[in-house]
């Protein structure tokens, strides 16, 4: 290790050492059944023909430090066995390169705590700019400036423990790719420090597979010593009105200048903007030429600002691998290559899900369950939302039963309407406090199902503390249904294997409000016919064990136990009790996979001893938005779909994207097995968290409880009460769109009309003597 890495402290030493150990131990085959120029490879519409390349800039920064030991190393052990490692290139004073991702140290480095005298300022492209910069620093003094995170919304967890690295010291670790980015050559050559010399000398000391700038200059001053079959320069695109230093032309004009790029580079580096513009609410314009244009001055594309941790397009919904696909599997072309800070997601949406058709075979049996229907994507439990889980590849869609005040059964995620609707807009009167539902709302049994069904419904956003958002183009399209309605669109759709019906508050709506509830749902499925079939599985579930107790003897049904609370194991007499009244369980994703501060901690036992007594199981809720995993996968959900398929080999999942998981379980590389590439692998539980440091180390939390007898046991439902003894609040007509119906239009004039014969016969009364005098009778 030469300059900065041998100048690492004994107390840097373990951790990194604890890490290599780790890569050494889950280090994994390497073939793929889609590598670059196999036989047995699809033709891609590349330049080449052959696959993507995946290039990892400053290795897995998406986890650890950019630019970092561990992060190229986790790169290389994680992603394609032809990964390009990324280095930006910055120098020092003494004119030595540094793998760093900014001109200035503040971001990416702790160099203000140890030199806090050491700032200055510069003009950088026109901007003044002031922090500390790597050329007011020698390769000595930066020896001891560790790296940190530079994206404050990652793990912090990581800082402090690498130093920063060179050029050499990257290409070391034997890359099958070394791609250096040079940024800011005009700004060095100012300050007497050459680039070209650099890379000039560096590239008789290493092999540099790729060289990148932004700058015209730069390129054409290198371009007739490097040979293009060993060396491939590219010209790197900035935004589309900044000014390039060499040409003092616009980025946007020299897009249109494709042949005179080729005339110094073999490719050019585009933000993934230039290829699929954005519109101003953040969905997906058509695609624009450039790709195909490039491919036609012979230029290779590779794209660029690839972040499985932002907020992506909402056509992708969330889930990364959509969006690699739509610039590599689109039917149109192919990007060349990708810049992505989680190296392992490009690896996997080229060498397992690209080029998948609709009708692909399932490689693994894992039910696909809807969590209020496709409810990633539209309103929960909305006709909209149904039809989308049934074109998506859902197994079996979900109805959490609500009851209206007429007896009416319906889909909603919720009792109270004001989670799921707009009711609050026109509806307050019925505002009400439930201690037994913890608090006010307004609540689906104060009101008929002829208004509810007219309500304005609204999407779930159950990460909106981060500023994420579902779809809100559609945020209040579609209508909701009764059971009756999604019954029959179950058995018209011809691709589900089941139902699921989800019962609860069966005891409160029975005693306090007089709704039998159970009975309503066994009246509808069997008005439906679904007693005398059997294509479509009926799945009755209720964290209330209750409820399937009452349903036990009714053989025509999957009784499913919900377990409502986070468990880390089982007790016997807990798993024997759950047997006596049901058939199959649900339970969190934590209750498999214990966390801590969104580090995985431990595999639980809860799984094995559902399945040991012949219960499957199913794990809720798996969800695409980043915010939702842990990092040990990485923000990316296929990550933790694998894990837990593939791990603990679950039954099903109950997700509110179910077309990521229906195309995960199609992937190609499910059916290689016995030779699983790295990017497929299962997450270790614990193996992140191995390797920080005591003082960042989150504190130690109290395991979960087990699940025991007493969590379970309930006494029998109550008998219905008397519908006639029930207070309720009074009827309201509503309409979407406006306060009232037409009925209640009506209702109000014939009220005011009422309201002016009283107030004229009240006039009359008091003016009768005047009328009199005036001999007006």
């Amino acid at each position: 290790m030469s300059g900065l890495g041998a100048a690492l402290t004994s107390s840097l030493l373990l951790p990194i050492a604890l890490l290599l150990l780790f890569l050494r131990l889950h280090s994994f085959p390497a073939s793929v059944s889609a590598q670059r120029g196999s036989g047995s490879a699809p033709r891609w519409q590349t330049l080449s023909g052959h696959s993507p390349i995946v290039v990892a800039r400053g290795g897995f920064s998406g986890l650890f430090p950019d630019s970092s030991r561990a992060a190229y190393r986790f790169a290389q052990a994680t992603s394609v066995p032809d990964v390009v490692l990324w280095c930006d290139l910055q120098l020092t004073k003494d004119g030595f390169g540094l793998c760093l991702p900014d001109i200035k140290l503040d971001n990416s480095t702790d160099v203000s705590q140890i030199y806090q005298d050491g700032q200055n300022t510069y003009m950088i492209n026109g901007a003044t700019q002031t922090g500390w910069f790597p050329l007011d620093f020698s390769l000595a003094e930066l020896s001891t400036v560790p790296l940190v995170q530079g994206v404050y919304t990652r793990s912090e967890q990581f800082n402090n423990l690498f130093p920063i690295l060179t050029p050499e010291d990257v290409a070391a670790l034997n890359p099958a790719g070394l791609w250096l980015n040079v940024q800011h050559d005009a700004f060095y050559t100012q300050r007497n420090l050459s680039m070209k010399n650099y890379v000039l000398a560096a590239s008789r000391r290493m092999v540099i597979n790729y060289i990148s700038s932004p700058e015209v200059g730069f390129l054409r001053s290198i371009s007739t010593r490097f040979n293009p079959r060993i060396t491939k320069l590219f010209f790197q695109f900035n935004a589309p009105s900044d000014i390039e230093p060499s040409t003092t032309q616009t980025y946007d004009s020299l897009r249109s200048n494709l042949t005179f790029i080729r005339t110094f580079a073999s490719g050019i580096l585009v933000p993934k903007t230039y290829i699929w513009p954005l519109d101003e609410r953040n969905y997906l314009h058509s695609s624009m030429p450039l790709v195909l244009d490039a491919h036609k001055a012979g230029l290779e594309v590779v794209a660029t600002d690839f972040y499985n941790d932002d907020v992506l397009s909402y056509n992708y919904s969330y889930d990364p691998i959509a969006e690699y696909l739509q610039f590599v599997d689109n039917g149109q072309f192919s990007v060349d290559g990708v810049l992505s800070d989680f190296p392992i997601t490009p690896s996997a949406a080229f060498n397992c899900y690209a080029h998948i058709g609709r009708n692909a075979s399932e490689e693994v049996n894992t039910l696909v369950i809807t969590k209020n229907g496709a409810s990633g994507d539209y309103p929960s439990c909305t006709d909209l939302a149904y039809q989308t889980a049934i074109s998506d590849g859902a197994d079996v869609i979900d109805c959490p039963i609500q009851m209206s005040q007429d007896g009416v059964p319906f889909c909603q995620s919720s009792i109270n309407l004001i989670d799921t609707t707009q009711a609050t807009e026109t509806l307050n009167d019925f505002l009400t406090d439930v201690p037994e539902l913890k608090g006010k709302g307004i609540y689906t049994f104060s009101l008929n199902w002829s208004q509810i069904q007219n309500l304005t419904t609204a999407i779930s956003n159950p990460f909106l503390s981060y500023q994420l958002y579902r779809n809100p183009r559609v945020s209040n399209e579609g209508s909701l249904v009764s059971l009756a309605d999604f019954l029959a669109l179950a058995k018209d759709a011809g691709s589900l294997s089941g139902v699921l019906i989800n019962i609860e508050n069966a005891a409160y709506l029975m005693e306090k409000q007089g709704l039998a509830v159970v009975d309503a749902v066994e009246t509808e499925l069997s008005k439906a016919g679904y007693d005398n079939q059997t294509a479509l599985k009926i799945m009755i579930q209720s964290t209330n064990s209750s409820v399937l107790m009452k349903l036990k003897d009714k053989i025509q049904y999957e009784l499913v136990y919900q377990v409502d609370e986070t468990i880390g194991s089982a007790d016997p007499s807990a798993v024997s009790d759950i047997k006596n009244f049901a058939h199959s369980v649900v339970i969190s994703k934590q209750s498999v996979l214990a966390e801590n501060n969104a580090f995985l901690t431990r595999l639980t036992d809860v799984v094995t001893k559902l399945q040991n007594a012949n219960l499957p199981v199913y794990v809720q809720t798996f969800s695409n938005e980043f915010v939702s995993q842990p990092w040990d996968f990485f923000a990316d959900i296929n990550v933790e779909l694998n894990t837990y398929i593939l791990g603990t080999n679950i039954s099903g999942v109950v997700t509110d994207f179910p077309k990521t998981p229906n195309r995960y379980r199609k992937n190609r590389c499910l059916a290689q097995r016995n030779n699983t590439p790295p990017y497929m692998s299962i997450v270790p539980a614990g193996s992140l968290l191995g390797f920080i440091q005591e003082p960042s180390l989150p504190p130690a939390q109290a395991p979960s409880l087990p699940l025991t007898e007493s969590d379970i046991a309930e006494a029998p439902l109550p008998p219905v009460r008397n519908k006639s003894t029930v207070d309720s609040p009074p009827a309201a007509q509503i309409t979407r769109g406006s306060g009232l119906s037409k009925g209640a239009v009506a209702g109000l004039v014939v009220s005011v009309v009422v309201i002016l014969i009283v107030a004229l016969g009240c006039f009359q009364l008091r003016n009768r003597g005047m009328l009199a005098r005036m001999g007006i009778t």
